[in-house]
């Protein structure tokens, strides 16, 4: 094993673009180390992550157990800790079908990243944080990033859906059982982020928004959430766990 320097160590899923890109630059300005993932080759993407003052890139695939084991192991092997955890990656539905047209193959997809992918980096994770010594009175945080979409349907990606209430129930179960852990777990659902997820439904969340379906009145941004992530890992909130923080510029609210 070879400690780098002693820094607060973050595993950051998701971290080629949008709110996994945010969370990295916000982690890496708070002075942590950071262990990337995400499933893009990492020459492609090797001058975002370069700029960073202590970074180690991993090419995985949250859904592949054996990449799961590999972004551990390379966590543990380069700084001998693990502090945070962020489980950011994500996919939505390759094509958006009709809740009656849903295939099997699509569900496998989506569920197989989002949740089962969640499930088991977090479970790995939570095993290394268990063996760590405490840190001003805690061994480690773990942020999900949900969706309203866990709370919220939406019928031609019912996958999708599906994949972010089961992240959430992932957030109490894990909070639940870690709590005399001194881990704490808990959850962001972000809203209408400008990512590359939402691009391609730009002019559909365009005119959403400019109808009154965001209070704020814009999009959200990556920042927006990596700011939240970043409070519920930073101590802030220790008395914290279990809990759903909603990034969505107040679409959640029920007006008249």
């Amino acid at each position: 094993m070879t400690n780098k320097i002693m820094k607060k160590v973050a595993i950051i899923t998701g971290a080629a673009g949008g709110i996994g890109y945010a969370t990295c630059e916000k982690f890496n300005k708070e002075g942590y180390a950071i262990v990337a993932m995400d499933i893009v080759d990492g020459d492609k993407v090797a001058d975002k992550f370069e700029c960073f003052s202590d970074c180690v890139y991993v090419k995985g695939n949250l859904a592949s157990g054996e990449d799961r084991a590999n972004l551990v192991s390379t966590a543990v092997n380069s700084y001998g800790r693990i502090d945070v955890l962020v489980n950011v990656a994500g996919v939505a539905p390759r094509v958006r079908n009709d809740i009656l047209e849903m295939t099997e193959e699509s569900y496998d997809f989506v569920m197989g990243i989002n949740t089962k992918g969640t499930l088991f980096l977090t479970q790995l994770v939570a095993n290394e944080m268990i063996k760590q010594e405490m840190v001003n009175g805690i061994k480690g945080y773990i942020v999900n990033v949900s969706s309203c979409s866990a709370y919220t349907s939406s019928t031609s990606r019912g996958e999708y859906c599906i994949s972010k209430a089961g992240a959430t129930m992932i957030t109490k179960l894990f909070a639940d059982r870690l709590a005399s852990e001194g881990i704490t777990v808990n959850e962001i659902c972000p809203g209408i982020i400008a990512t590359g997820m939402t691009e391609k439904v730009k002019e559909k969340y365009d005119n959403l928004i400019a109808g009154g379906l965001v209070p704020l009145g814009r999009w959200g941004l990556p920042e927006d959430c990596a700011n939240a992530i970043y409070t519920l890992s930073s101590g802030m909130l220790g008395y914290t766990t279990g809990q759903s923080i909603i990034v969505d510029g107040g679409m959640h609210i029920q007006r008249l």
